[in-house]
């Protein structure tokens, strides 16, 4: 891609674009935004760093007026770019009129100086499609950058993202950037000691900082700022500082605020450049076509943004009552599953376009008419019939979803093709889980970086309600560069969990610690053999990561749902695609040894017991997993044995047909779960979820199947009045290739997936 930096003359902007040219981008462009006033050492700015900007208006050898930027141009090897490096320039006053961490667009704030800014790019160099910036680790800056970029559909690269500062100011170091402080303003730091010194000079000091005070090294939480002088990128010339006085802001006897203000400076030619001629060297001057520097005022742009409007989505209500629509929903008051598919419409002219909105349209009336809308969902199930159509299911999907819409951030995503169309279904099904309050915490990372892979559109990395973490689904992406990592599927699964753990760092736990179930989502392009060292590989990297985990995120450690579900095809043609659940308490002073929750030894025996005499194999069949006294996540599997013993022991001659067996299956289903339910004292209006997958190998229709499970759970709750009959059955069933506990076996018959939570 080609690329303008963001620069504000310190480090960090210039090491992240080193590391952009390591991932193969062009940096065509320099960008930096000045203070209006000459005079003023430092603007009260959230966002942007303005200290020792005061000599960035200077004359060059040309007589031209130019940025601290353009002395870069003069110190870069151009010859890494293809295109005319520019350096725009725009000057600001600071008005900040949103202090919140999320932001929308607002006239007069100075975020907007960088709309402005970033819209003159463009106009000047139509090909740039990215911003670099240095962003570490402030969540306000990273989404200011983000939200212009979203308007100006330009992508966000910040490839310093949540790296240790240590490491990462070690590697500044290491590799040549040579950057002094102009700022200091934290305990342990003395301006007039530590001001205007080289970073490697202060590495010792700041390490022993962080050991004393828990101090940023690279500064992010304001202890200090700097001004690069030379790094790898300047091959032609470095910056010299020729004269400055030292600046006491504040005389605090714990954190003194010195500013360094510099007087003069020059450049000089680094004599072993072959690019610059003897000539240039002599005069300590730089070449007029290395670059141009053009300087944008407010007065002279129409800074008038044009509102994206999305393709129109209405349709007619009326439609929704000539297509087959089917609806499923959970119980629970406060946290629910609704759920929409088609069923099978080949006969019409429908298409995936047609069909998600149709569904998407239903979903949103549905919500409505109960008083919620897409702001409450966080989490979508975006399931389809042909992953050759996901651009057009995604095209569709963002009309729908949007950040105007999901105030409080966008919901977490999974997206997945399933076998719709061979069980008699339509090309989309969605199901999305619903809370009735804005409690809900979003990580939406839009910035490619070294972190974790980025979400550009209106889905998050994860969704943290009610102490329950629902995490995207995770593919073997390679964050910085957003491909597939080579070496097959074992290879992408060590990623996809990789990326897991770092999304799960941000919510201060651990995937091997904290996890409740994870579904593994496996192409039908894996072999059994594949599948077996994914197991494998699993295990040892969760192992790994428990093992070097510190003591606080060790405690309260949770044996985990394992699920492995074999499906047509996944994102990006990806082998597999990994989604955890994970556990994150409140209370982090709180330990309880989650494996001790005392089961209820007074169960009530329902009519469905009599069916079944207790077998040690009904313990078998289910995986469990307790969170406390609070979650409550069950799988069970009921494979080829299960069902004949099941069969057998149900005392009906009229059992003949498949249909037949399979009301037999479920009845003990719903035995199964409602003793697990009941044993731990939940009930079922604490479900969240049910999810039944049942593989095309049944050559059972859909329907057929959802009408055997819901007439045994209306018979269920006729005959206990556990929970009352409704039209919309409590469950999904979800067509799949194949699915298992294990990653060897992938052959059940049918799997429950439930997830409840006490409210």
């Amino acid at each position: 891609m080609k690329v303008v930096g963001l620069v504000s003359g310190g480090k960090d902007s210039c090491f992240a674009m080193m590391k952009c040219l390591e991932y193969g981008h062009e940096v065509v462009a320099l960008a930096n935004l000045l203070p209006a006033n000459d005079s003023v050492d430092e603007l009260d700015s959230y966002m942007y760093q303005t200290v020792s900007l005061s000599f960035i208006r200077v004359q060059d050898h040309f007589s031209r007026r130019i940025c601290i930027g353009s002395h870069e141009i003069c110190c870069l090897d151009v010859q890494l770019v293809l295109a005319t490096l520019f350096v725009i320039c725009y000057s600001i006053y600071v008005y900040i009129r949103r202090h919140d961490l999320s932001y929308n667009t607002t006239a007069g704030d100075e975020v907007e100086d960088m709309f402005i800014l970033l819209k003159e790019v463009k106009k000047q160099i139509p090909s740039i499609t990215a911003v670099s910036s240095g962003a570490i680790a402030s969540d306000y800056q990273r989404l200011r950058v983000e939200n212009v970029c979203s308007r100006l559909g330009l992508i966000s690269l910040a490839y310093l993202w949540k790296l240790d500062q240590t490491f990462l100011l070690q590697q500044m170091i290491e590799t040549g950037i040579v950057a002094i402080t102009v700022k200091v303003a934290a305990v342990g730091l003395d301006p007039s000691k530590h001001l205007g010194k080289e970073m490697s000079y202060l590495w010792p000091h700041l390490l022993k900082l962080k050991e004393l005070y828990g101090s940023n090294v690279c500064g992010e939480g304001g202890e200090y700022e700097t001004l690069t002088f030379d790094c790898p990128l300047f091959k032609y010339a470095r910056i010299i500082l020729d004269e400055f006085q030292l600046v006491l802001h504040d005389s605090n006897p714990i954190a003194p605020v010195g500013i360094l203000h510099p007087l003069a400076f020059h450049c000089e030619d680094k004599t072993n450049s072959p690019s610059v001629s003897d000539s240039n060297r002599s005069n300590g001057s730089c070449l007029e076509d290395m670059g141009s520097v053009i300087e944008v005022h407010s007065e002279s742009l129409d800074i008038v943004e044009e509102k994206c409007h999305p393709s129109n989505v209405a349709l007619d209500l009326t439609q929704l009552e000539k297509r087959r629509l089917h609806v499923s929903k959970t119980r629970k008051g406060n946290t629910f599953s609704l759920c929409c598919w088609l069923q099978d419409t080949t006969e019409t002219t429908a298409d995936l376009q047609e069909d998600m909105k149709i569904v998407l349209l239903k979903i949103e009336s549905d919500l409505k008419e109960g008083g919620f809308s897409w702001e409450n969902v966080v989490y979508i199930h975006l399931y389809i019939s042909d992953m050759n159509m996901f651009a057009i299911a995604n095209e569709t999907y963002v009309n729908f979803i949007t950040q105007e819409k999901c105030r409080f951030g966008v919901p977490s995503r999974s997206t997945i093709e399933l076998p719709l169309c061979q069980v008699g279904l339509g090309r989309a099904y969605v199901e999305v889980l619903v809370a009735n309050d804005q409690s809900k915490k979003v990580l939406h990372v839009q910035s490619i970086s070294s972190w974790a892979p980025s979400c550009i559109g209106p889905y998050s990395q994860a969704t943290l309600h009610k102490e329950i973490l629902h995490m995207a689904g995770q593919l073997g992406l390679d964050p910085p560069t957003m491909s597939l990592c080579s070496g097959g599927p074992i290879a992408e699964l060590e990623q996809a969990l990789v990326n897991s753990e770092a999304v799960a760092r941000s919510f201060n736990c651990s995937i091997s610690t904290s996890a409740i179930l994870f579904v593994i989502f496996c192409s039908m392009s894996t072999s059994t053999l594949d599948r077996i060292g994914m197991q494998e590989k699993q295990n040892t990297i969760l192992n790994h990561m428990k093992l070097n985990l510190d003591r606080k995120h060790a405690s309260g450690v949770l044996n985990p749902i394992f699920l492995y579900v074999l499906v047509p095809d996944l994102p990006k043609r990806a082998f597999v695609e990994v989604k955890p659940v994970l556990f994150v308490e409140d209370d982090t002073e709180t330990e309880e040894d989650n494996d001790n929750v005392l089961s209820d030894p007074n169960y009530k025996e329902t009519p469905f017991d009599l069916c079944f005499q207790p077998e040690p194999w009904h313990d078998e069949c289910l995986h469990k997993c307790l969170a406390r006294d609070s979650i409550c996540a069950a799988v069970l599997s009921i494979t080829t044995e299960i069902a004949y013993k099941i069969c057998s022991n149900v005392d009906d001659p009229l059992i003949v047909t498949a249909e037949d067996k399979m009301g037999g299956v479920a009845k003990f289903c719903i035995y199964r779960l409602d003793k697990v339910l009941s044993q731990n004292h939940y009930s079922w209006d604490d479900v969240m979820n049910l999810r039944i997958y049942c593989p095309t190998s049944l050559n059972i229709p859909h329907e057929t199947l959802s009408l055997v499970f819901k007439s045994t759970f209306d018979e269920f709750a006729e005959t206990t009045k556990k929970f009352k009959t409704c039209e919309e059955p409590i469950f999904n069933i979800v067509p799949v290739i194949g699915v298992g506990s294990s990653a060897a076996s992938v052959n059940d018959l049918i799997t429950c997936e439930l997830f409840a939570r006490k409210s």
